[in-house]
């Protein structure tokens, strides 16, 4: 089957809700996961938008996620065996859809990896080259799930 991924506040491919938003409270939303492996020991997620001016913007990053664990609540902030990547806007945690007014609808790829390692050896607050060097040869499986945002 695979590992599947959801996020109830909007279906796959659907527009991401104002309040998850930079025009909102910019809350993260909640996500629920099943179908890793077995043989998955931490996973990691990755939030990213392929359809920022500059090239893909980095707008959450979390790592060493506990295999038991199988969902995040909304507005979900790193706890203390969870460690949090830095950013595109330049800090940890989440930072929502804030595409450019007028930029047209952009879309929002999150990634959830399941890996074999149980920790990457990061510290928090590493950028995106570091955890993506980590990961590399440890990724057993893969989900996404796509949201859109358009600020007029």
């Amino acid at each position: 089957m695979g590992m599947k991924l959801n996020i109830p506040a909007f279906a796959d491919g659907a527009t991401i809700p104002r309040l998850l938003t930079c025009d909102g409270a910019d809350l993260s939303p909640s996500i629920e996961w099943t179908g890793e492996s077995p043989n998955t020991r931490s996973l990691a997620l990755i939030v990213e938008d392929p359809d920022a001016p500059g090239g893909v913007w980095t707008h959450w990053m979390l790592y060493d996620i506990p295999p038991g664990v199988r969902s995040l609540p909304q507005g979900y902030k790193a706890a203390k065996t969870v460690l949090s990547g830095k950013n595109d806007f330049g800090r940890a945690g989440y930072g929502g859809p804030c595409p450019p007014k007028g930029h047209g609808p952009h879309r929002y790829i999150f990634r959830l990896f399941a890996l074999d390692v149980e920790s990457l050896g990061l510290r928090a607050g590493a950028e995106r080259r570091e955890l993506e060097r980590a990961m590399r040869g440890h990724v057993i499986g893969e989900a996404q799930y796509m949201g859109r945002y358009e600020r007029r």
